[in-house]
């Protein structure tokens, strides 16, 4: 060869720039697809994980129901009669709806202008009145001291528990206030907790923006007699909330003079029907990831394939020239074969990491700071990121 012969030189600079444009096709395809499947995988884990997340200490199996208008006539009583339970109902549901796991009744204080004082302080909250078991329906997460107790029923002690929030609001120096007094509507409570609750459950007002008092100490004080308000439930094992839920109105329609086909006169829900339907919501979210990721790995391999493909044709004379000295077919292929799983191997590292990266930076930098986003810890399982780069190599 003329080494001054610049056509030449020119169709070797020409091939050189067209391996390497070749190799960074192929290494950006297999980064692309690997780096796109960790962040749809990623964000899908996420979305999973923050829903999980909103309603996470509270029970599945509860169910919630309270009174309303009757919707038919009934042993002398008009329609549109206004009714509403009572503690015997709790007696009554206790004897004769054994399904029954944990039974607890709420009741409701006014809420008005500024009717939470400390000092200088104020705001407006809602006012709850709850059983101690009440803890086991709607997890309170005590951050200071404890929650109701079975003396504070029993003495229908003047105490209560503040939420986060109001604690925050009440006490900006941050200082202890468990032993406090706080004005709940005109009269003093002793604080002996405070409360976080359950971000994505809010029963008229979320824990966290709310007073929680002995339940017999807000009867008595609202001067409304036995009533209750919300009566909470959750089913033994094994027993569907909704059968339950069936169970308590009959019983409850029976003890307070209600027609048993009347629809109306007592409004109810339970938890396990949104728990089921979030379940059937991750199980879709789980297979369109399957398939968006499938096919970004199958659009991967297409590419791959025929970049290599490519590749083949235009060494044919490389080939022939070293088969023509002597060469095995099996170093032939080994040695193409060892370039591409090279190649692959590190862009796919490269796209899993970047794609890692990615997710823990929106993590940190957005996430965590940003309210009322359902995405939370964005992840995805090793396993899974290594098999996706075995299928490409």
């Amino acid at each position: 060869m003329n080494i001054f012969d610049s056509d030449r030189w020119q169709e070797i600079w020409v091939t050189i720039t067209q391996n390497k444009v070749r190799s960074f096709l192929t290494g950006f395809g297999v980064f692309w697809g690997i780096f796109m499947l960790i962040i749809m995988m990623g964000a899908g884990e996420g979305l999973t994980r923050g829903m999980t997340k909103g309603v996470e200490g509270f029970a599945t199996n509860a169910c919630f129901m309270g009174s309303s208008e009757t919707g038919e006539p009934y042993r002398g009583f008009q329609r549109g009669r206004n009714w509403s339970m009572h503690n015997s109902d709790l007696t009554a549901l206790l004897q004769k709806v054994p399904e029954i796991e944990t039974l607890s009744p709420v009741v409701f204080g006014n809420r008005s202008d500024n009717n939470v004082v400390r000092s200088d302080y104020s705001g407006s909250y809602s006012v709850k009145g709850y059983y101690p078991n009440y803890h086991k329906i709607e997890d309170q997460f005590i951050e200071k001291g404890r929650f109701i107790n079975d003396i504070d029923i029993v003495q229908k002690r003047k105490v209560c528990v503040i939420g986060s929030k109001v604690y925050e609001d009440l006490f900006p120096t941050k200082n202890n206030p468990i032993g406090q007094y706080i004005r709940l509507n005109g009269i003093y409570y002793q604080v002996i907790g405070v409360a976080r609750g359950i971000d994505g459950v809010s029963i008229n007002g979320a824990t966290k923006e709310s007073v929680a008092v002995p339940f017999t100490t807000l009867q008595q004080i609202n001067n409304g007699g036995d009533v209750i308000h919300i009566l909470t439930a959750t089913a033994k094992k094994n027993i569907p909330a909704s059968e339950l839920e069936e169970k308590m109105k009959d019983v409850i329609k029976a003890n307070n003079n209600i027609a048993p086909n009347d629809q109306q006169a007592v409004w109810s829900f339970n938890v396990e029907e949104n728990f089921k339907m979030f379940q059937a919501l991750f199980v879709g979210i789980a297979i369109v990831i399957f398939i968006v990721g499938s096919g970004t790995l199958i659009a991967g391999i297409v590419g791959i394939s025929n970049i290599m493909v490519v590749t083949i044709k235009e060494r044919t004379r490389e080939i022939g020239v070293r088969r023509a000295l002597g060469a095995k077919p099996i170093s032939i292929v080994g040695q193409i074969l060892t370039e591409s799983l090279c190649l692959t191997a590190i862009a796919g590292f490269l796209g899993l990491s970047a794609g890692v990266l990615t997710l823990h930076l929106a993590d940190i930098y957005w996430l965590q700071k940003a309210e009322n986003v359902f995405l939370s810890e964005p992840m995805v399982p090793l396993g899974i990121a290594v098999w996706a780069t075995v299928i490409l190599l």
